[in-house]
């Protein structure tokens, strides 16, 4: 069973990611946050497996949270399901420790697919922010060969 926590400032958004995660059998959803402060003291007290994290949310960024989440429980995995699927979002969540990054227009069943394959310990990616992510690295390569 994978303790799920969902981070969304949208209520609708945590109540339909609640029911579709928990129409899973090996998905639990053991607490829901608004914001990230909310987040941080949640995961304190639940210690889910998983956090599925917003980034854009009132008090405290879901990039901030993430970082003191993981500062205190490391072994949590946090995946970010943001609409803000851009490099000025998607470079910081990783660097404070998010070891995936979906986009909000993900299908419900690779959502699904997404939280079991990040909890076995894969890293799921929204094509855009792959593709992005490997340009970078070509681009790095192609600068560190030419000079």
């Amino acid at each position: 069973m994978i303790r799920l926590m969902i981070v969304d400032d949208q209520h609708l958004v945590r109540s339909g990611l609640r029911m579709l995660c928990e129409s899973a059998p090996d998905l639990e959803v053991v607490g829901e946050a608004a914001d990230g402060h909310e987040a941080v003291r949640l995961a304190a007290r639940l210690a889910p497996d998983l956090i599925l994290m917003d980034l854009r949310m009132p008090l405290l960024n879901g990039t901030a949270a993430t970082e003191r989440i993981l500062r205190e429980r490391p072994a949590t995995i946090v995946v970010v399901l943001t609409t803000f699927d851009d490099d000025d979002h998607l470079y910081p969540a990783l660097a404070a420790g998010a070891r995936g990054f979906l986009a909000k227009d993900v299908e419900p069943a690779q959502l699904l697919d997404a939280v079991r394959r990040a909890a076995a310990g894969d890293t799921p990616f929204s094509p855009r922010a792959l593709r992005r992510l490997v340009e970078q690295a070509v681009a790095a390569r192609d600068a560190r060969t030419a000079g």
